[in-house]
């Protein structure tokens, strides 16, 4: 193989990917079987099953147990919208869904834990100090659309009205307006997106399959330099985009 050049596996699924996208083989088409790529192609058996791996593996296409694979329904991503701060008093998802004019539901569920070391480092807080860690599952038209997992210092919230961020006067109120009820202002929000491939809880959460790549968006909210709380939201790659509304100052 000289330089440049793609292994054969990759030819022939970059090919059938092409067809795939194209229409000319449609959502719930069965993908040529192994005998036929490998005759279409002039490769080996094994240059066909590793190219049918690749799809597979992007998520293009799926197997059915006893019929084959198939090409799977590609869904039109939708976006999951991230604006500066607005004092509304509920979070940012209730913001985007009221916004939007979306019916978004959601369910929580908030522990006391003690914090794993990469906690710790982003709450600089010492790793085992207890924290509030909150679950989320946000729906859209009852469809898993992200996940958040949140994490609040119990030196900041403990024994407070707004210790448990979905219950109490504050419950479900955005983690500004809770922090700014026991004098502690929020004056700084980070966050930092990458990708990587869904872990199988996520994904089982979510409806995606094994090898699916999802967004993290990794946020930590600050009082004067002080981390308060920081959170990771997870969302489907293949069915959303995160969009950025930014002011210009």
């Amino acid at each position: 193989m000289t330089i440049g050049e793609q292994p054969a596996y990759l030819r022939v699924a970059d090919d059938l990917r092409k067809q795939i996208v194209n229409g000319a083989l449609p959502p719930h088409t069965r993908l040529p079987s192994q005998a036929r790529i490998r005759e279409e192609y002039g490769v080996s058996d094994t240059v066909a099953l590793e190219a049918r791996k690749v799809l597979m593996a992007e998520g293009l296409v799926e197997g059915r147990s006893g019929s084959g694979t198939y090409v799977r329904e590609r869904p039109v991503p939708r976006r999951v919208a991230r604006s500066a701060y607005r004092s509304s008093g509920s979070t940012p998802f209730r913001q985007e869904q009221a916004e939007a004019g979306a019916r978004g539901t959601w369910e929580s569920r908030s522990e006391q834990v003690e914090a794993d070391p990469e906690i710790a480092e982003r709450l600089a807080i010492k790793p085992g100090d207890r924290v509030m860690r909150t679950k989320y599952v946000f729906r859209d038209a009852g469809e898993p659309m992200m996940l958040s997992t949140s994490w609040e210092p119990l030196a900041v919230t403990g024994r407070t009205p707004v210790m448990l961020p979905e219950e109490g006067p504050l419950g479900g109120c955005g983690v500004v307006e809770r922090m700014a009820a026991i004098d502690v202002i929020v004056d700084n929000v980070a966050e930092e997106v990458g990708a990587r491939p869904g872990l199988a809880g996520e994904l089982l959460a979510l409806g995606g399959v094994p090898g699916h790549v999802v967004l993290v968006i990794e946020r930590t909210y600050f009082a004067s330099g002080r981390p308060v709380e920081t959170a990771d939201v997870v969302v489907p790659a293949d069915r959303y985009r995160v969009a950025y509304h930014l002011p210009v100052k």
